[in-house]
Formats: C-alpha cells, structure tokens, sequence
C-alpha cells in the first residue's frame, strides 16, 4: 500500500483522534513558541560591503557612533519660536539611547529639521518601531500649535502591516471555493486546514527567532505564502475526494484514494517551493535567511495540514462535501466502479471548454507556442530597464508621517537632506593634510549641495564629516555620484557610508547575486522533477517555462511601479523603482509556485500516458482534467496575493502584485497554451530519459510505484 495512502486511510477513520492531536500539536508548539521563541528582530548588516567596513570603523573607534537616527520635522507657516525648539531638542537629548541632537533652520526659518542620533542600531529591541518617546519630546512643539513629523530610519520601522491581505484573500478565496463545489462545507475545508496550518507555522517561526535573527517582515512573506500554498493543496485533494465519493467510494476509502493520488503532487509542490526557498539563503543578505525558513516552515506546517487534516475532515463531512442538488440524487456508481472512467469523465465534462481549448491549440501547436512567447516575451521585455533601490521615505503613502517629514525636508533643506553621505577617513592612511584638501575637494563637486566639518575621533584614528548631494536617495543621479565619488574621488583609506551608500551597496549586492540564485534554483528543481517524472525533457521544459512567466511579472512590475501605468490605484502617487528586496524573493517564491501547477498538471498527464500510451492525446486529457482545479487554485492565489497588495508597505505591495500577475500567467498563457502547444509538438519526446533503454523504460513503467486511476 502505498505510504500516502496509510496516512489518508489513518486519518480518515480516526477523523476526531487526528483533529485532537493537531489541538495538541498546536497548542504545544504555542508552549513552546511563548518559552523559548524569539522576538522579530532585523538584521541590517551588509557583509563585504564598503559601507558596512565604513560603519565598523565608526562603531570601534567612535563612542556610542554607527547606531540608529531620526528625524524630527518642525514646521509653521510663521517663523518658529526658537525656545519651543530648544525645549523639543531638551527633550530629545533626554531621551533614552540619543547621543546627540543637531538642529537646523532652514533659510525662512519657519522649518526645524532636528536630526537625532543613537548608541544603538536600528534593530536593537529598545528602539526598533517605538517612536512615542520622539512624539513625547516634540509635545512642545505640538502645544505651540506646529506640524510635527518624523522621518528617517528609525521612524521607518514603525509602519505597520495593517493585516487586510490575509482577510480578504480568505473572503474572497471562501466566495471562489462556494461557487466551485456549490457547497459551503467543502469550501470552507481548506480555508480551515490552511489556517491550521497557519497557525502551526507561526508558532515554528517564532521559535525560528529564539535561535536566529528573524526579520520583521518575515511573518508576513510567510502568511502570504503559506496562505496561498495551504489552500491550494487543500483544494487539491478534496477535489479528488469529492470524485471518489461522486464514483460511488465511501467518504473514508474517497479521503485515502484522494489523498495518495493528489497527496504524490502536493509533497512534489512542496519539495519545489522549498528548494526555491533555500535558494534565498544564497542572496548574501541575513535578512533573506529568515525569510527562506520563515516561509519554509509555513509551507512544511501547510503541507502536513493537507496531507493529515484533510482526509480526517472529508472523512467526517462525508457526503456534505457534495453540492446539495447532487446528494438528493441517487446516481453515484457501486463503490469500485472504474476511477478512471468516472472521475475523469467528470472532469473532462465538466470541463468541455478547457478540453475543446486544448485540443484546438494541439491542433496548430507551433503557431499558438508563437502566439504565448510573444505575449510572453513582450510583457517581460520592460524588466531590461528595470532599476532597483531599496525604499525610503519618498515612496511612502502620502498620509504618512514618513512621507509628511520626506516632503518638508525636500522643499525646505533639498532632497539630499534626506539622506546624508558619511565619509569616514582612516588617518592610518590618509595624513590630515590631505583630509582637509579632500574636504574641500568634494565640497566643491557640483552633485555636493552642503558640507558639515571635519572631526576626529577620540583616539585620534578617524576624520569624519558628512556631505548632503543635490538628490534624493533614491535618485538615479545619486547611485552615479557615489559611484563616480568611490571610484574617482575618493582615495585608498576614505570610505562614503550611511544612509545612502548601504542602500546603494544591497542594490547592487543583490543585482550580482540574482543570478546565484536563479542558477542554484532552477538546477535544484530540475534535478528535483527528473527523480519525479524520469523524464529530462519535461524539467527543462518547465524550468524555461516558468522562467518566462517571471520575467513577464517583472516587466509588469517595471511598468507599474517604475513606469507608474495605473500605480494610483494601489495607493503609490508617484513613479518609483522596483524595490532591490524584491527580485530575488520575487523569484524564490514564483518559480516555487510555479513548478506547484507543473506538477499538478504533468502529474494528470503523465498518468494518462502510463494508462493509454498516447502521448498527444494524454496532453488533452490530463489538461482537460486538472482545468478546474488548476482554474480555482490559480484564482484563489491571485485573490490572496492581490489582497496583499492593499497593504500599505510599498514592498509588500510589489510583492502582491509581482506574485499575482505571475500566477495569473502561469495558469492562462503558460497552462493553456504554451504546455499543452509544446507537449504535442514533443510528444513521446517528452518522457525520454537519457541513458535509459526502452526495455528499461517499459519496466519501469510496469513496476511504476505511483498510484494510477486505475488502480
């Protein structure tokens, strides 16, 4: 028998001892998660980078230097009274971890820009997202009637993910589930073991944290994920119980057929998805480690929700699963009626639409592969301009207080007030001589808007002042300034840190180790669908596949965000470019969940090919077969990952977007057109195996240990 199905057969009989371990299981892993998980914590630091080196150098040999810094904004339309700007700065000096408070009066006099500094990093607990003791200290201002508001790094980790994604990805996923079975039961099955699953998986993330650095913004990437991923499954293998049981099996021997049949794909999905994600710990970054496991765990939790609660509630809701029209009737076939005819006669009626579909495209597969490519490739080709920077404060809401202080320092002091570039000299290397040529050297470069003075610090080792460009962060012009300054200004010993240069560094970190990423994930998972389909034709075929449909969401991604087509409606007011954070989460993520419907679909086909021996006319069938459940899944993930992008963190919202087009391309372009056009164009071709004999092959397929229809 086969091991899936043990664990279908388990379950289902004993459905209330199942549900009462998972209680157990839960509850446990709550235990545990309040003893001895972590808190959420970033990691900011960017190894083998300039600025970093340059952020090191000031935390050693400068007391209480290289931590943390804010931004308070004072603003009136009368010039500000100069003691309610003391008393503010009084009281932010006395603020716990400030070090020091410089203020700044622009030229009219009715702005206080107050730039506060700290002895710790932005990630340390004591400060990280806690931003009331600024709002305390600037009360005065508040009395005397002035706009106050906060930017900088350390407000910019008090936006909050307000949590409207996960609800109306499930309102909607709940109303997609409702039409498709006609049955509230089976609908809200696999919302329900989703978020059991859910719910296991944060418990392990937050015991995740108790052993490593996990950022902020992990839970987040994981829920979305996990969500979409858990449902899906779920819906698979109810699916297939619910033909089981219209085929006439009892719902127990329904839930343990279903689950050893769409069980086999989803533990093939899974293993996919979490290859992907391990790729992301080749990224060099340690936030992107806690992100592989975070959602990892998610995904593990999910999977096992599926394979074990799934048949247990099936079992228990027996014919209910059915819509109500279908129960009344009597026309379900003697139990061990011929799966194949049935459940596949079903679907392929079910579905004529998606079987007539098919079978025109296998008809001129060359011109509708054309046809998909050029969508395809046309929809990708904006993602060669596509340019990356981490987010500031400039691409925030508009509502914000982020957004709000951004706005006032670039009208009152420039944008390049914004962020600041440190230049930190190793007086080891550099004489102060040439310090101070240096100094006025850069202060009269042309991309150089202000220059504070030189200062040494206490042991005498470093010379330190800080230049503001005439750009913003996040402007182009200014990723070109600091290149052309670190390459053609600066000597050996000087290195340009900050805000701006650790920013541009992760860019261009990122850039370089996409391409790690990408090569270690697609080898993986075609190593990965050989061993599952002994075939090499059909890994590399989906490999290319999916790598079309991502680069298709990133030029879709480029349009919207750095081109600004229809941005408004998402909340974003202006063109900005793609987050660096994204590409390469972006890409872990998708060409997982791609290689999900893959092996959903391939696995129908291939089944039927085993059965019948006919290799174009399996492509026809196989996809007539998965077409609704593909359809649903596909929708319900597009629903989650749209939901996502409501929230108002900018990369949150790209990320919603980003994943949503990409599965929306992935279940239409991709699934109806381009597979089954070049599956029939390969034919027999598509199961070969180098190396391997047809003798071999044939006994393979004869000793073949998945589970088939007929079965």
């Amino acid at each position: 028998m086969n091991p899936l199905h043990r664990v279908g057969l388990a379950t289902a009989r004993h459905p209330w001892r199942t549900i009462a371990a998972w209680i157990l299981v839960l509850v446990a892993l709550g235990g545990l998660a309040a003893t001895l998980g972590g808190e959420l914590r970033d990691n900011w630091n960017v190894p083998d980078t300039r600025a970093q080196h340059g952020v090191d150098q000031l935390r050693e040999h400068f007391p209480d230097a290289g931590g943390s810094s804010a931004q308070v904004v004072l603003h009136d339309d009368a010039r500000l009274d100069a003691a309610v700007v003391d008393e503010v700065v009084a009281e932010l000096e006395g603020s716990e971890h400030v070090t020091t408070v410089t203020p700044r009066l622009s030229e009219d006099g009715d702005t206080a820009l107050l730039y506060v500094r700290y002895d710790v990093p932005t990630t340390d607990t004591d400060i990280y997202g806690i931003v009331d003791p600024l709002w305390e200290a600037a009360e005065p201002a508040e009395e005397a009637g002035y706009q106050v508001e906060l930017g900088g790094e350390l407000p910019g980790t008090a936006t909050e993910i307000e949590g409207r994604g996960e609800l109306i990805g499930i309102l909607v996923a709940l109303a997609l589930l409702v039409i498709a079975f006609g049955s509230v039961v089976a609908a809200g099955l696999p919302i329900a073991v989703a978020v059991g699953g859910l719910v296991a998986g944060s418990s392990g993330v937050m015991l995740l944290a108790g052993l490593m650095d996990v950022s902020t913004s992990a839970p987040t990437i994981a829920t979305m994920v996990g969500l979409g991923v858990g449902i899906d499954y779920a819906l698979l293998i109810v699916t297939r119980h619910v033909a089981r049981l219209r085929a006439g099996d009892t719902p127990v021997e329904a839930a343990a057929r279903a689950t050893a049949t769409a069980g086999r794909s989803v533990v093939g999905a899974g293993l996919t998805v979490l290859v992907s994600l391990m790729g992301l710990r080749l990224a060099g970054l340690p936030t992107y480690d806690a992100f592989g496991f975070a959602t990892a765990i998610s995904v593990v939790c999910v999977m096992a929700a599926a394979l074990t609660l799934v048949p247990a509630l099936c079992a228990l809701a027996g014919r209910r699963l059915m819509p109500r029209k279908v129960r009344r009737l009597d026309t379900s076939s003697p139990s061990g009626s011929d799966y194949s005819t049935t459940e596949r006669g079903s679907s392929t009626t079910d579905d004529t639409w998606t079987a007539r579909w098919v079978a025109t495209v296998a008809r001129k597969p060359v011109a509708w592969a054309l046809v998909a490519l050029t969508v395809l490739l046309a929809l990708g080709a904006p993602a060669l301009g596509m340019r990356t920077w981490p987010q500031d404060g400039g691409s925030d809401p508009k509502d914000s207080t982020t957004r709000a202080a951004y706005d006032l320092i670039t009208d009152e002091f420039g944008p390049g007030a914004n962020g600041p570039i440190t230049l930190v000299a190793d007086l080891d290397e550099v004489s102060p001589g040439e310090v101070e040529a240096l100094h006025r050297e850069v202060a009269d470069l042309d991309e150089v808007a202000s220059s504070t003075p030189v200062s040494t610090s206490p042991d005498g080792r470093l010379a330190v002042w800080d230049i503001e460009p005439t750009t913003s962060p996040i402007d182009e012009d200014t990723t070109v300034f600091l290149d052309e300054l670190r390459a053609d200004v600066l000597p050996d010993g000087v290195e340009a840190t900050g805000y701006t240069p650790i920013l541009g560094d992760i860019s261009e970190l990122l850039q370089e180790r996409l391409w790690l990423v990408v090569g270690f994930v697609v080898l993986v998972s075609i190593v990965l669908l050989t061993v599952m389909f002994r075939s090499i034709v059909v890994p590399l075929k989906a490999a290319a596949m999916n790598l079309l449909s991502i680069a298709a969401a990133y030029g879709v991604l480029t349009l919207v965000f750095q081109h600004g087509w229809g941005s408004a409606l998402l909340g974003v007011d202006h063109a900005i470019p793609v987050s660096s954070w994204v590409p390469i989460l972006m890409f872990a993520v998708l060409f997982g969940l791609s290689m999900d419907y893959e092996v959903f679909l391939l696995s129908a086909v291939r089944d039927d090919w085993l059965d019948t021996g006919d290799a174009k006319g399996s492509v026809v069938r196989g996809i007539a077969s998965t077409g609704r459940v593909i359809s649903v899944a596909a929708a319900i993930m597009v629903a989650v990952f749209l939901g996502f992008a409501t929230e108002s963190a900018v990369v949150v919202k790209m990320l919603g977007v980003g994943l949503a087009v990409a599965v929306a391309l992935d279940a239409t372009v991709v699934r109806m057109i381009l597979v089954p056009a070049t599956m029939t164009l390969l034919g027999k071709w598509n199961w070969w195996l180098p190396g391997r004999s047809s003798a071999a092959r044939q006994l393979d397929d004869e000793l073949d240990v998945t589970p088939t229809p007929t079965h």
